[in-house]
């Protein structure tokens, strides 16, 4: 069992996708295996049952077999993070419980469309803590591009403040980088305790969310080394360095995280490294044409091209 997720929480937490076969059944084999993939590419932990990975597709028992799998083949090498969104907090709560009972280091909760204002969501984080026993280590995912539930940022200091098991900020509104510093500045000067923040997004801004105080990612690029290389360069002080690095990658990020098409992207590109048997996306969802797939080849050839010069 990995130990509780805290503040101090930093690097790259990996959002697994979840592999499929051409049935649309779930492949535990592949699943085994990108997990290997993920701890072989150095991260500091693995966010499962993300939206990344199409947790909104699987079924109660699927979602639980799925937690129990990854689990139990970090066998407590890295903290996994388990998201349990859902409408129904009765449903939330007993996957938060069933995710502890078996080793989780956290849970990863979103508000959903229903809050609509800032003091819905702040009582409706009070209900889940309060639900799980004040005793859960809990990230905030600000992500209103999809949740439809944008926090302000007075908010978000008001949950740092009275929920202490809030230990996490999954940074990805868009723009936020502002959000991000301010969060940094005004926390500090009102003497507010230092929650981690990772970021999402793809990675697309991970640069200048680093330089703005983030601790990390928290994201599922399909090349999750450059973002454990990258993390690693800014803590040392390498920052040209590290921007260098992630330069090198951007075509690829860019083109991975396309609105409603970019998982297919990454589940290929996951496919092409062998991390997984195919690039199913669970139905309803994206596939790759013919000449998505040649787009593909140039940006990857074209990738390994100027690796190879570094």
């Amino acid at each position: 069992m990995s130990k509780l997720l805290s503040e101090q929480a930093k690097g790259v937490y990996i959002i697994a996708a979840t592999p499929f076969f051409d049935d649309d059944s779930i492949d535990y084999d592949s699943l085994d295996r990108l997990t290997d993939f993920y701890l072989e590419k150095g991260v500091s932990g693995i966010t499962i049952l993300g939206m990344m990975g199409e947790a909104q597709k699987l079924s109660p028992d699927e979602s639980k077999n799925v937690m129990n799998r990854v689990i139990k083949r970090v066998d407590g090498r890295v903290p996994v993070i388990v998201g349990v969104s859902n409408p129904d907090i009765k449903k939330l709560i007993k996957l938060s419980n069933s995710a502890m009972a078996s080793g989780a280091a956290g849970i990863m909760v979103a508000p959903n469309s229903s809050h609509h204002n800032d003091e819905t969501i702040f009582n409706y984080y009070i209900e889940v803590d309060k639900a799980l026993g004040s005793k859960i280590p809990m990230i905030y995912q600000d992500f209103p591009l999809v949740t439809k539930a944008p926090i302000s940022l007075d908010c978000l200091m008001r949950i740092i403040r009275e929920i202490p098991q809030v230990v996490m900020l999954k940074h990805e509104d868009w723009p936020g980088l502002e959000k991000l510093s301010e969060l940094r500045s005004r926390s500090k000067a009102e003497g507010l305790r230092r929650i981690s923040i990772l970021c999402g997004n793809g990675g697309l801004y991970l640069p200048q969310e680093l330089s703005r105080g983030a601790d990390g990612a928290m994201t599922g690029f399909a090349y999750p080394e450059m973002l454990v290389s990258v993390c690693k360069k800014f803590e040392s002080g390498d920052q040209d360095g590290a921007e260098d690095l992630f330069d090198l990658y951007l075509p690829v990020i860019k083109h991975e995280q396309q609105p409603g098409y970019g998982l297919a992207v990454r589940k290929e590109t996951l496919h092409r490294r062998g991390a997984i048997s195919s690039s199913k996306v669970r139905t309803p969802g994206p596939s790759m044409s013919s000449a998505d797939h040649k787009d593909l080849d140039r940006l990857l050839e074209r990738l390994d091209k100027r690796l190879e010069k570094t």
